[in-house]
C-alpha cells in the first residue's frame, strides 16, 4: 500500500511538472511569434511577392498569435493588408514582381475589384504579374485576368460560366412546423422576408436581382475583355458553353490563358523573370512578410490626421454585441464622438461594409455622423455592401464613394413575428388561457421567440 501511494504521488507530481513545462514552452513560443510579427521584414534583391490566396477575405483581420502557432489550412486576409502590401511591393525596388496563386478566396466581386485595381496600379511600375492555378474559380479568374501571363496546369480548369443567384424559400417548411409568420414591411423591394411568406421571387425582387446580377456581370466582362483583349460577345459565348469542364488546351486557344505549365515549370519561369539562376531559390515574400515591410513614404509628423474608421458587419444595438464581423452601435457612437472632439483629426473616412441591421441602431449612428460632419469633413467609402442601415449611416456624409459592384441602397424596413398556435395546440398538446386588466395586455405573450397566439387586427394597428 505504501509503494502504491508513493508511485501514485510520483505520477501526479510528474503530470503537474509536465504541464508546467509545456505551459512555459507554449508561452515562450507564443511570445516569439508575437515578437516576430513586429519585426521589420528585410527585403532581399530580386524578390517576388507571392499572393497565395487560400482562405477568406474581410475588411480587416485581427492578429491571432495562437492561430499562427497552431497553423491553419485556410487563412483570413484583411483587404486593408492586401491593398497596402501591393502598394509597398510597387514602391520597393528590390521586389521585381508579383506571383499570384489564387487557390481560393471567399470574397465578393466588389472586394476582388479593389484588389484587381491595386494590381493594375502595380503594373504601372513596369514590374510583372504572373498568375498560376490548378483550378481557377470564376472570381479568382476575374482577379487573375489582370496578370501579364495567366498560366493554367495542363490538367487544370478555368471557371467561366456567368453569374447566378438561387434564393431558398421556407414558407412550406414553416407551415409544416405549425408556425405562422406575420410580416410588417415598408417598401416594395424589401425582399428579405420573402423566403418566409412566398415560394418564389416577387416581380419586384426578380427585377432588382436581375438588375444587380447583370450590372456585376457586365463589369466583369468589361474588365476581363480589357485585360485579355477578348470581345465581350466572345466572353459571353464562352460562358454559355460552361468552360469549367473544357480541356486545358481550349483555354489557351480562346485566349483565357496564355500557356500551360506544371508548378515546377512556373517556378523556373519566375526565376528567369526575377534574375535568379535555376539552382537558386526564389526570394519569396508572403503576406505576413509584406505587412512588416517598411513603407517608402515617411511618416507625417505635422500632427494633422485623416482618420479611417471601419464599420463592417451587421448593425447590432445590443450592449456588448461587438464582434469582429458586427457593428456595436454604442461603441461606434462613442468612437465617433471621440473623433469629433479630437483636434488633431482634420477629416474622417468612414469605410462602410454592412448589409444593415437594427433600424434604431442605424439611426443612432446616423446622428453621430451628422454631428461629426458639423466639425470636420466626413467621406464614406463603400465596400461590398452598404445596404439598408448600411446606407442610412452613410447618407449624412459630405461625399460617398462606391465600387461599381458595391450593393447599396435603402429600400425599406421590415419586422417579422412567429405565431405557434397550431404548433403548440395540435402538435405539442399545449393550451393557453389568459386574464388581463387591459385590452392588449397579452400582446407579445410567447414561449421563447414564438408567440402563443397570432396578432389580431387590433394588435397590428
Amino acid at each position: 500500500m505504501k509503494d502504491f501511494l508513493k508511485f501514485t504521488f510520483a505520477s501526479v507530481i510528474g503530470v503537474i511538472l509536465a504541464g508546467v513545462v509545456f505551459t512555459i514552452l507554449g508561452i515562450i513560443t507564443l511570445v516569439g511569434v508575437v515578437a516576430s510579427s513586429d519585426t521589420e521584414t528585410v527585403v532581399k534583391d530580386n524578390s517576388i511577392f507571392v499572393l497565395d490566396f487560400k482562405g477568406s477575405l474581410s475588411e480587416r483581420v485581427q492578429e491571432n498569435p495562437l492561430q499562427q502557432l497552431l497553423g491553419q489550412e485556410f487563412e483570413a486576409y484583411g483587404l486593408d493588408d492586401v491593398l497596402a502590401s501591393i502598394k509597398k511591393a510597387k514602391e520597393n525596388d528590390k521586389i521585381k514582381g508579383i506571383y499570384l496563386q489564387p487557390s481560393y478566396l471567399g470574397a465578393s466581386y466588389a472586394s476582388l475589384e479593389e484588389i484587381r485595381n491595386a494590381l493594375l496600379d502595380f503594373k504601372e511600375s513596369g514590374k510583372f504579374i504572373v498568375a498560376y492555378a490548378d483550378q481557377y474559380a470564376q472570381g479568382m479568374y476575374y482577379l487573375s485576368s489582370v496578370a501579364d501571363k495567366v498560366i493554367v496546369n495542363p490538367q487544370g480548369s478555368i471557371g467561366w460560366h456567368g453569374a447566378g443567384m438561387q434564393p431558398v424559400f421556407f414558407k412550406n417548411l414553416v407551415s409544416k412546423l405549425g408556425l405562422e409568420v406575420q410580416v410588417f414591411r415598408v417598401g416594395t423591394y424589401k425582399s428579405a422576408v420573402e423566403p418566409f411568406i412566398a415560394t418564389e421571387m416577387s416581380p419586384a425582387n426578380r427585377e432588382q436581382m436581375t438588375e444587380c446580377l447583370e450590372s456585376v456581370w457586365h463589369r466583369i466582362l468589361a474588365d476581363v475583355s480589357d485585360s485579355r483583349h477578348i470581345p465581350t460577345d466572345s466572353l459571353n459565348a464562352y460562358a454559355d458553353r460552361y468552360m469549367d469542364f473544357c480541356q486545358a488546351e481550349e483555354y489557351v486557344q480562346c485566349g483565357l490563358a496564355d500557356t500551360l505549365m506544371y508548378k515546377d515549370e512556373v517556378i523556373s519561369y519566375l526565376k528567369q523573370l526575377s534574375g535568379r539562376d535555376e539552382d537558386d531559390n526564389l526570394n519569396s515574400l508572403f503576406m505576413e512578410d509584406m505587412i512588416n515591410v517598411k513603407k517608402n513614404v515617411p511618416k507625417d509628423k505635422s500632427g494633422n490626421v485623416i482618420a479611417v474608421y471601419y464599420a463592417y458587419g451587421e448593425i447590432l444595438d445590443a450592449p456588448g454585441s461587438s464582434t469582429e464581423d458586427c457593428i456595436d452601435v454604442q461603441k461606434m457612437c462613442k468612437d465617433l464622438r471621440k473623433l469629433r472632439d479630437n483636434e488633431d483629426v482634420k477629416a474622417v473616412v468612414l469605410r462602410v461594409n454592412s448589409p444593415g441591421g437594427s433600424a434604431y441602431g442605424s439611426d443612432q449612428i446616423w446622428r453621430e455622423v451628422v454631428r461629426l460632419k458639423e466639425k470636420k469633413p466626413v467621406i464614406v467609402s463603400m465596400g461590398d455592401y452598404a445596404a439598408s442601415g448600411g446606407y442610412y449611416i452613410s447618407c449624412a456624409a459630405d461625399r460617398i464613394f462606391a465600387d461599381p459592384t458595391t450593393l447599396t441602397g435603402s429600400i425599406g424596413i421590415f419586422g417579422m413575428m412567429y405565431s405557434g398556435e397550431k404548433l403548440f395546440t395540435e402538435t405539442l398538446g399545449l393550451n393557453f388561457d389568459v386574464v388581463k386588466t387591459n385590452k392588449m395586455a397579452d400582446l407579445g405573450a410567447s414561449l421563447g421567440p414564438v408567440l402563443t397566439r397570432p396578432l389580431n387586427a387590433s394588435d397590428k394597428s
